[in-house]
């Protein structure tokens, strides 16, 4: 396992056993998970921080295990150097598309960006329908955490550069190229993402963040894929 992933790793799995074995004296989500901007929570290391935050054992298991799975070949390909920055951009750019995203799906509501904290005790139902007031309670005082827009961005890249690597996928009885599987994935996460659908608490957009920084820091890097490669 090269270092950077080696590391991420373990960071991921220190911060995890953290939230959990220091929860009766601090609350690191509270203090490390992304808020929006305009929250009463927000803190500017969260923009880093919250990619090593996770909300239970299947989140940061499903992360992880892509990263070990993906990023190897990607840190080999690009180097340890451009691989670490290439893991922390695009975890940035998943930031950035979601919180841009939430703040176009406030504006929607309250026709502006910022709200100010007295008004959003969701009791009180100021803007729009109670079913829009419990939303805007919920964009300022409900965090994003967790990896995954790094991770998408890691299968992206992967993608592009092992396109016709072919993968066994959970369920599906035949090899399937990388290309197809990160298409299909990509589209799924706007799907899920456009559509909005009741219970779904997964933050698609940063995701997709995520997965377009990716393809366009490969794009802007110009890398290739290795020769050796088909």
């Amino acid at each position: 396992m090269p270092p950077v992933v080696k590391n991420l790793l373990i960071i991921n799995i220190i911060f995890f056993i953290a939230t959990y074995a220091l929860g009766q004296f601090v609350d690191l989500k509270l203090l490390l998970a992304a808020y929006y901007p305009a929250s009463q929570y927000f803190r500017p290391w969260q923009i880093i921080t919250y990619m090593f935050m996770h909300g239970g054992f299947t989140h940061i298991f499903f992360n992880m295990f892509a990263l070990v799975s993906f990023g190897p070949m990607l840190e080999y390909t690009m180097g340890s150097k451009k691989f670490f920055n290439y893991y922390f951009i695009t975890g940035i750019g998943g930031f950035v598309l979601y919180m841009v995203v939430q703040a176009l799906q406030i504006h929607a509501i309250a026709g502006t960006f910022v709200i100010p904290h007295s008004d959003l005790d969701a009791s009180y139902f100021q803007y729009g329908s109670p079913a829009d007031a419990q939303a805007l309670y919920g964009y300022y005082n409900f965090p994003m955490l967790g990896a995954s827009g790094a991770i998408f961005g890691i299968l992206v890249g992967f993608g592009m550069l092992f396109p016709n690597l072919e993968m066994i996928i959970m369920f599906i009885p035949v090899p399937i190229k990388a290309k197809y599987v990160v298409i299909g994935y990509v589209a799924l996460e706007l799907f899920t993402g456009v559509g909005r659908f009741a219970g779904d608490s997964v933050a698609h957009f940063a995701h997709l963040g995520g997965a377009l920084f990716g393809f366009l820091l490969i794009k802007l890097w110009g890398i290739k894929k290795p020769n050796n490669f088909y």
